[in-house]
């Protein structure tokens, strides 16, 4: 049986995976980027709770990563599409089918990452906020 934290997780990368970029999940760079992008999901922190006591509820505000990577000659405006992608992506269900309930992205931060011998890398981190609530920290 899957916590509902792995739960949102795994529809967050779905939804991600629906992009003409690579999605993957806790995966290492790979070697190659793929034309159209890389999206690396990563797990993030759930941080502490608020706590409500009748009835009992743990309140997340959840910060996953997405790792963004592009590569080639119009990395700029292709990083620029790929991250507003991500952000229709999360504008079209903000509670991810009724798992959440608010789903936001933060600004990312663009840098480009020199490689010998070839184009650069133009990365960022996109981090995603996914505010939950729970009966158990453990379940959560």
């Amino acid at each position: 049986m899957r916590t509902l934290r792995e739960t949102i997780l795994v529809a967050l990368h779905t939804r991600l995976s629906a992009l003409p970029a690579t999605a993957l999940r806790g995966d290492v760079l790979p070697e190659r980027v793929p034309i159209d992008g890389l999206l690396i999901l990563r797990d993030g922190e759930p941080g502490d709770p608020e706590v409500t006591m009748s009835p009992l509820r743990y309140h997340y505000q959840h910060r996953a990563e997405i790792e963004a990577v592009l590569q080639g000659a119009e990395r700029d405006a292709a990083f620029d599409a790929l991250c507003a992608s991500v952000g229709a992506i999360i504008a079209a269900d903000r509670t991810l089918g009724g798992l959440c309930d608010w789903v936001e992205a933060e600004a990312p931060r663009p840098v480009d990452l020199p490689v010998e011998g070839a184009a650069a890398f133009k990365a960022a981190v996109i981090t995603i906020i996914l505010h939950y609530s729970t009966g158990d920290p453990l379940q959560g």
